[in-house]
């Protein structure tokens, strides 16, 4: 897929149902909303605490769920300067404590917390923006980019991966199974610049203690060497004795000949109180237990057990790493006991100008393939859009647009659930399409919905059901194939 050279916004998304209602509501901390459905009497079904990637504004959207922030009065928490709501950015990971209604998808939140999980000095960055993949360097930790990442940088990345000591990051992210990371947000800004309550010497990271000396008072996060002879103990650490390895813990200092000097260091095991309802969203961390039945996600163990229902066709033998899941359910005794287990991972792509827009029916068409917008589609651009309102507004026919995620199909026929649109400068009259094959009927192809002539192009070893890359270009109805591509399947799940 192309990707805009001048500042590339690569998006976190978060699955929902299509039949979730499309609330627009107002800005966050406000003493209204534009939808109007939320009263301070929200009819409970859940309390307790979500955890995900932010998808949207006016109040804010994580998991599926619009949290009204009202009481809140525009206020955060967060040990990284942030202190509004209007300081938070898309895909950036959110606390959000709260009372919520599963079946209307809307809740009021108690609290909003946001911390980084990474942040100080890049030392490294590349960005394939064809392959939407990358990593970049910070305190000697890895983070890996993909599609799902948002990155907001200022300069033209091309121009970061080539002087990368010229900035500082903010990253918020999943830690992996090896012990890298894979961001959701990332912030790139000048070393001049810099970000709120931020040096050019402050340094944050998150991970597990390892080489723990106490004679030295060191010990290690992914090779990176801590010293805590200085550092002050927060948040259930009350001395250096409550140290050791093994412990995931947040480390705030300042780079000293590649010693990290801590100033604070704070337990990273506490996401959720004894009885918590929970929601929770991430890639899962390293192998899954099949014999404990237990896996990782986001630091925090996972319990399946008889009563867990997977939906979306998964099933239990695919949770693996690197799957992102959202899972809800109980915490007690320091388990997340599963009862819901949902697959987040996207299968298709469209590349494309929209050609209508019916936002009453939540759905839009897009060179020729219906894409359904769900609450939980992330809508970017360039643009100053800031809520879920003027998001949806924003989408416009003529628009050209790159939209990530799952090909679905209901009575109606085959269809695109976007999990991300992001609009696009670009105006090329080529289209693109990647996803499976719906039929194949002499010389056409259907693919979510979308017939296509085969043009000059072979059919040669694809059926319905290959996963392909299409390239075509032309008008609703007389769509022509130019090129298509078999691809490599790898799963063979059914949806």
């Amino acid at each position: 897929m192309k990707r805009n050279k001048l500042t590339v916004a690569v998006k976190a998304l978060l699955i929902g149902t299509v039949a979730g209602s499309l609330v627009a509501c107002g800005g966050g901390g406000s003493s209204s909303s534009d939808s109007g459905d939320t009263t301070s009497e929200t009819s409970a079904t859940a309390s307790g605490t979500s955890v995900g990637p932010v998808s949207g504004f006016g109040s804010v959207y994580v998991n599926g769920t619009y949290f009204n922030t009202d009481d809140l009065g525009g206020s955060i928490t967060s040990d990284d300067g942030l202190s509004r709501e209007a300081e938070l950015e898309k895909g950036m990971i959110l606390q959000v404590k709260a009372d919520w209604d599963d079946d209307r998808n809307e809740g009021r939140a108690r609290s909003v917390e946001y911390d980084d999980t990474l942040r100080g000095a890049l030392t490294a960055f590349s960005w394939d923006e064809v392959e939407n993949t990358g990593s970049l360097t910070v305190a000697g930790q890895t983070v890996l980019l993909d599609g799902r990442t948002v990155i907001k940088a200022g300069d033209d990345l091309a121009t970061v991966a080539g002087a990368p000591g010229s900035y500082r990051v903010r990253v918020s992210a999943w830690r992996q199974g090896d012990g890298s990371f894979l961001a959701s947000f990332v912030g790139i800004r000048p070393v001049a610049e810099r970000f709120i309550d931020d040096d050019d010497r402050e340094t944050e990271i998150e991970g597990l203690i390892a080489d723990l000396d106490r004679d030295a008072q060191t010990f290690t996060i992914n090779g990176l060497v801590v010293n805590y002879g200085l550092a002050e103990f927060d948040d259930d650490l009350d001395s250096a004795e409550d140290l050791r390895d093994g412990l995931v813990v947040e480390v705030e200092g300042y780079l000293d000949n590649g010693v990290l000097m801590a100033r604070e260091i704070e337990g990273e095991d506490d996401w959720f109180d004894d009885d918590d309802d929970v929601e929770i969203s991430g890639a899962i961390a390293g192998d899954y237990d099949t014999s404990a039945r237990r896996f990782i996600l986001n630091g925090v163990t996972v319990q399946v057990d008889s009563d867990t229902e997977f939906d979306d066709g998964l099933r239990e033998d695919q949770l693996s790493d690197g799957l992102f899941v959202k899972v809800e359910g109980e915490y007690r005794g320091g388990l997340l006991y599963a009862e819901e287990i949902e697959s987040q991972d996207g299968d298709a792509e469209l590349e494309g100008v929209i050609d209508s827009v019916n936002l009453a029916e939540n759905r839009m068409q897009v060179s020729g393939v219906t894409v359904a917008i769900s609450i939980n589609t992330l809508i970017e651009d360039d643009g100053d859009a800031r809520s879920r309102t003027q998001d949806l507004e924003s989408l416009a026919q003529g628009q050209y647009v790159e939209i990530e995620g799952r090909q679905r199909s209901d009575s109606s026929g085959s269809y695109l659930e976007a999990f991300k649109i992001e609009r696009e400068d670009d105006d090329d009259d080529d289209f693109e399409v990647e996803g499976r094959v719906d039929e194949i009927i002499s010389d056409t192809l259907s693919i979510m919905g979308l017939t296509l002539n085969r043009g000059d192009v072979s059919f040669s070893g694809i059926s319905a059901g290959s996963l392909v890359e299409i390239e075509f270009n032309g008008s609703p109805g007389s769509y022509v194939i130019t090129d298509i591509e078999l691809e490599d399947d790898e799963d063979d799940s059914d949806d």
